[in-house]
């Protein structure tokens, strides 16, 4: 059902700030940036070489994720692996009890879908799928 890891995501209160670590100091280059779920989110992606970090600002006050940064504060979020279909894989981790009845597909980066398993049947773990 997986194919690669996609991305490894880090919640930022600034996009900005966090580009002068990831892009200017360790030299990663952006691929692209674009805001989602109504303007509510800014997903930045760099090139690691094999695998994309997203760096996740929300946008708005309202947003769950600023509960999570008021918490955790900056920091890894989440894991996500890519699909080939998200509603196939949403039928086929749902039939093994690894995403619960309210979840479902959401927008992702570039005209994706994606989809958050349940953490308590991950450990504890945020992993998310995306594809199209």
């Amino acid at each position: 059902m997986f194919k690669r890891v996609d991305h490894i995501a880090i919640v930022v209160e600034d996009t900005e700030t966090a580009l002068l670590l990831w892009r200017d100091t360790l030299g990663f280059p952006v691929l692209l940036s674009e805001q989602v779920h109504n303007q509510t989110v800014r997903l930045t992606h760099l090139d690691l070489g094999n695998v994309h970090l997203q760096l996740v600002q929300p946008l708005i006050d309202t947003h769950p994720l600023w509960q999570w940064l008021h918490t955790n504060g900056s920091g890894l979020h989440h894991i996500c692996f890519a699909v080939d279909q998200i509603d196939r894989a949403h039928e086929d981790v749902s039939a093994i009890g690894l995403v619960d009845a309210q979840r479902s597909p959401h927008q992702g980066t570039q005209g994706q879908q994606a989809l958050f398993l349940n953490p308590e049947a991950t450990g504890g773990v945020q992993i998310e799928l995306t594809g199209r």
